[in-house]
């Protein structure tokens, strides 16, 4: 578009109105903000007609910076991230002070919201080990977290100083809150049943879920090997972002993950060298990162040394602790 356009002109009505919009939404890609801008601007000058066509990458990114620029004041930001399954990229209205439970208390109540620590701990402690790194979670499994265990009411307990103050949910009123929190944009179900956290929630909630689980990292005390196995969130070496659905390295012992769609450009930056950009053992047969790996999908190479090994016993054996009851 040319810069006498409307999208290339200074914060107006038509990015007043285009916000409206992403706050509806949440998220937006710019396949579906082309005919939405369209018409926005179509309306601004109804007598020169703009198509989604005539909205460039170029021109919406523009935009985009134009709306953070005003929105950031009010601890807005709109951030953005490629889908880790669909790969598109997926531009988020995110809070960038809040936490996520202070976010959400406008709309769920107390026993809610502690119903929802319960399936994020389940998510990224009991589903995500050394063995499985899950971090997804199926809908009778969140189920069985509608009412907290004698442990989460000990546990409460001692951090408020106070009895019986989380009274749980009926497994109706679980379900709906898991349906609700989908609607909503905090969660997405696969094909497979299984509740994952959105690309959004993961832009949004990125800071806390480092903070909540990756808490022991610092502690004194532990070797190497030992402090690994508590880094519950993990990012990708290539694009830096959190990965919840990938590629793991072929050594059970390495920190190395990778999106699936930022294999081939790691590998394109290291001249052509298909290695673990963490510990440089050979990307053959890399484990799966994801609902994969309660399927029993993942694989490991035998033998190459680096610490590579075969999981294969080790991978039934999290698979069936999977479908067994956590308490």
């Amino acid at each position: 578009m040319s810069q006498d356009d409307p999208i290339a002109s200074t914060y107006n009505n038509t990015h007043r109105a285009f916000l409206q919009a992403l706050l509806s939404t949440q998220t937006i890609t710019y396949p579906t903000a082309k005919p939405l801008l369209a018409a926005i601007l179509t309306a601004q000058t109804p007598d020169r007609p703009t198509l989604p066509e005539d909205i460039s990458q170029e021109d919406f990114e523009t935009y985009i910076d134009a709306l953070t620029t005003q929105i950031s004041p009010f601890d807005l930001e709109i951030r953005s991230t490629v889908h880790q399954t669909s790969k598109e990229r997926i531009y988020a209205l995110v809070n960038t002070t809040s936490d996520a439970l202070t976010q959400m208390s406008t709309t769920h109540s107390a026993d809610e919201l502690a119903f929802l620590k319960r399936v994020l701990d389940a998510m990224f402690e009991t589903y995500n080990t050394p063995r499985a790194e899950i971090m997804a979670i199926k809908s009778l499994q969140a189920l069985r977290l509608a009412r907290p265990s004698g442990e989460d009411r000990r546990r409460e307990s001692q951090a408020a100083n106070t009895q019986g103050k989380d009274a749980g949910l009926t497994q109706v009123q679980a379900e709906k809150v898991m349906g609700t929190l989908k609607d909503e944009g905090w969660f997405e179900l696969s094909a497979k049943g299984y509740y994952s956290l959105s690309a959004r929630a993961l832009m949004e909630l990125r800071g806390w879920l480092v903070e909540i689980y990756n808490d022991h990292e610092e502690e004194d005390g532990q070797d190497e090997d030992e402090e690994a196995e508590h880094v519950k969130i993990k990012f990708c070496t290539a694009c830096k972002e959190i990965v919840t659905v990938g590629q793991r390295c072929p050594d059970v012992n390495c920190q190395g993950r990778l999106h699936g769609h930022c294999v081939k450009n790691m590998f394109r930056a290291q001249q052509g060298r298909e290695q673990c950009p963490v510990c440089k053992v050979v990307w053959t047969e890399p484990g799966a990162v994801g609902e994969k790996a309660a399927r029993g999908d993942v694989r490991q190479s035998n033998g190459g040394g680096g610490g590579r090994q075969s999981n294969g016993g080790a991978r039934r054996e999290e698979v069936v602790d999977e479908e067994s009851d956590s308490e």
